[in-house]
């Protein structure tokens, strides 16, 4: 039996890191942004390529889709396995990885010119993959491992069925989609013709981590009206908008945080907060 083809793996997330898919919640298309038609339609040759049957990108909503057929004997179910396409709202222009074989277990120096050091004092997990082979960009962009380490992680899973009809399965079906970090991808999933009862999603964590749950998350934009005076004549007149948010983020739990919170505790994220006088949001 072959092993997993690692190398036919990390070649093809460098490959897909390097499109450019970052989300635009700002937008109205399907997807929302050209980089993700990109990268769906090069997932969808790669896996002609690869020999899977019933491979279609659906420009409707955005997924690509595919079958790998049953070889056991008596009937099984279909299994599904899903990742995205689309990574988050970072820098996406330009990506650089850079593959750092045997992984000493230091601080890396992702760019000497701009002095960006990935740093095991601030990213302490860098210490659980000490002799391994690590892959980062060049410090000025997101990797985007979120979530294309799953979807090379899923070829690799395909390659290496077909290479060994020794291992039986059921018929496996194969869905790639976009514009899931803006919460907008699973909406348009067809689940329906999708065929599977049951499916899981290939998205970041740790080896052998294994989630039953989801997560559930709910956004409020507020919009601030201020009154903008010259500050010679503001006394009594000025309404500061920016002092207002700042008074509204003020009264915020302040233990309510992601860097406070662990397992099922809840939390309030401020991701934005822009403004001026006259108007400010949050």
């Amino acid at each position: 039996m072959s092993e997993i083809n690692q190398h036919y793996i990390e070649k093809l997330f460098i490959d897909y890191a390097k499109v450019n898919t970052r989300s635009d919640a700002g937008s109205q298309t399907v997807p929302t942004t050209p980089g993700q038609v990109v990268l769906a339609k090069q997932v969808e040759t790669d896996l002609k390529k690869l020999g899977v049957s019933e491979v279609k990108f659906d420009e409707t909503n955005g997924y690509v889709t595919a079958t790998l057929p049953g070889n056991a004997s008596k009937g099984i179910s279909a299994l599904g396995f899903i990742a995205h396409l689309d990574t988050a709202d970072f820098p996406a222009d330009n990506i650089q990885p850079q593959v750092h074989p045997n992984y000493d277990g230091q601080d890396v120096v992702l760019n000497e010119a701009q002095n960006i050091v990935l740093k095991v004092s601030e990213f302490p997990n860098l210490k659980k993959v000490k002799g391994q082979r690590l892959i980062t960009t060049d410090g000025t962009t997101l990797l985007g491992a979120d979530d294309k380490a799953g979807v090379a992680a899923l070829f690799g899973a395909l390659e290496f069925l077909l290479k060994n009809p020794s291992v039986k399965h059921g018929p496996i079906r194969i869905a790639f989609g976009p514009d899931e970090e803006i919460g907008r991808g699973a909406k348009r999933f067809d689940a329906a013709h999708f065929g599977t009862d049951f499916a899981y999603t290939l998205d970041n964590g740790q080896p052998g981590q294994f989630e039953y749950e989801t997560f559930n998350a709910s956004e409020a934009k507020i919009e601030i009206a201020g009154t903008a005076v010259h500050p010679g004549d503001a006394y009594g007149l000025m309404v500061n908008a920016v002092t207002l948010g700042n008074e509204i983020i003020s009264a915020l739990p302040k233990d309510e945080v992601p860097e406070k919170s662990k397992d099922h505790d809840g939390f309030i994220l401020v991701n934005h907060f822009d403004g001026t006088v006259a108007h400010a949001s949050i």
